[in-house]
């Protein structure tokens, strides 16, 4: 019998906009429990369900890992009672740092794409093609 506050996982992803494919991964990593199973042996979920889902979405907004997440639930179950704002604080400076590295390298392509399109800029074809090959050589990630 279905209960009156529960909801299918189908119900559940049209509340949040996530697929049920990413809830189903949600609730194997421990994320999302279930209240059990329908008549028809649907997953039921209860109204915490869905701030669940908005919780770890918006920490995936922020740049956390699923990784960084898991040790977050984990914490707050292994330790209700203590706060886990340390936690957040450290993994919230990693994701800021990946962050920051990822506008560096940005800055860089960003740089190197300018620098081509220079050289290439009154070049006939053949020399944009030696530049484009001089540019390939010098990058290391190539």
């Amino acid at each position: 019998m279905l209960r009156s506050n529960a909801m299918t996982i189908g119900q559940l992803s049209q509340r949040t906009d996530v697929p049920i494919k990413v809830l189903r991964h949600y609730e194997d990593l421990g994320f999302l429990y279930t209240l059990g199973r329908s008549e028809s042996n649907y997953r039921l979920f209860g109204e915490e369900a869905v701030w669940c889902v908005q919780v770890i979405q918006g920490l995936r907004s922020f740049g956390l890992t699923l990784k960084e997440i898991q040790a977050l639930v984990m914490c707050y179950l292994e330790r209700p009672g203590e706060p886990s704002g340390v936690l957040l604080e450290a993994q919230l400076a990693q994701a800021v740092a990946r962050v920051e590295a990822g506008i560096t390298a940005l800055q860089a392509l960003r740089q190197r794409i300018l620098e081509f399109q220079a050289a290439c800029a009154d070049a006939p074809a053949p020399l944009a093609a030696s530049a484009l090959a001089q540019l390939l050589a010098s990058d290391p990630h190539h």
